[in-house]
């Protein structure tokens, strides 16, 4: 059987000039990189070219983290839908140049005045992903939604939510399993009992329970060794990108004896 891919987010060089970032990324112990086509690390042509030609000399694959940062593919602000599904799409043809092999998008959240429109957000979420599956389409890229935690006030927060808007639309969007989001809302275990046929991607990280601190994956209160187990379970053999800011050779040499 087919073991997982485990590969390394850079996330935690996101305070790093790019070109440092990019020098770094071949040193770690992996050819699975995800990169962050946001911040300073937004993606242009020049920084396209520089990925691809490293990526070629070093025999490196990539998924690409659509921007998330002041996004919000449910804002009933039409300024603020419009520029965030604007800056999805550029990244969906960012993809595209650069041969990704996945694209990760988040789902939109609730706002200050979501109460006053019951239902609003989610209906515009769908027809926001709607928009976003259709660019995808159009380029050839494959994508996937995130699952992101209620106290940060976003949507498709439950295996529950997920599987409403997977029978709502009938999309084939896959799911990306963001276990340190999950774990903030105790559903680790159910979201792979559940949504096991449409996980086709893995965030990993730990955290206390209290925040998403992006901690390595010895240093929180997810079993890890429980996680290897659900995984072998359900034959898993995708990818399982390491999020984490901290400690992240180690946690990359603690998932690699776990999972492959």
């Amino acid at each position: 059987m087919a073991s997982p891919k485990v590969g390394v987010s850079m996330l935690y060089s996101l305070d790093e000039p790019f070109d440092r970032m990019v020098k770094r990324m071949t040193k770690l112990d992996t050819k699975t990189i995800e990169i962050l086509d946001d911040g300073t690390h937004e993606l242009t042509p020049t920084r396209i070219t520089l990925l691809k030609e490293t990526a070629k000399k070093h025999g490196i694959e990539y998924s690409l983290h659509a921007p998330f940062a002041d996004i919000n593919i449910a804002s009933p602000i039409k300024q603020v839908l419009n520029t965030s599904l604007k800056r999805i799409k550029q990244s969906i043809i960012h993809a595209n140049d650069l041969n990704a092999k996945l694209l990760v998008f988040h789902p939109g959240a609730h706002t200050g005045i979501s109460q006053f429109y019951p239902g609003a957000d989610w209906k515009q979420n769908v027809e926001s992903i709607k928009e976003i599956y259709t660019t995808s389409e159009k380029y050839g890229v494959n994508i996937a939604i995130e699952n992101l935690p209620s106290k940060y006030w976003f949507l498709m927060n439950s295996p529950q939510e997920f599987n409403r808007f997977y029978k709502e639309t009938n999309l084939p969007i896959g799911m990306v399993l963001d276990l340190g989001h999950a774990n903030l809302e105790g559903q680790i275990e159910p979201f792979i009992n559940q949504m096991a046929d449409k996980i086709i991607h893995i965030h990993a990280s730990i955290n206390d329970g209290s925040d998403d601190q992006h901690n390595g994956v010895m240093d929180g209160n997810i079993d890890y060794d429980k996680f290897a187990e659900y995984l072998r379970k359900i034959c898993y053999d995708k990818w399982v990108i390491i999020e984490s800011t901290k400690k992240v050779p180690e946690s990359l040499l603690k998932l690699k004896a776990l999972l492959v």
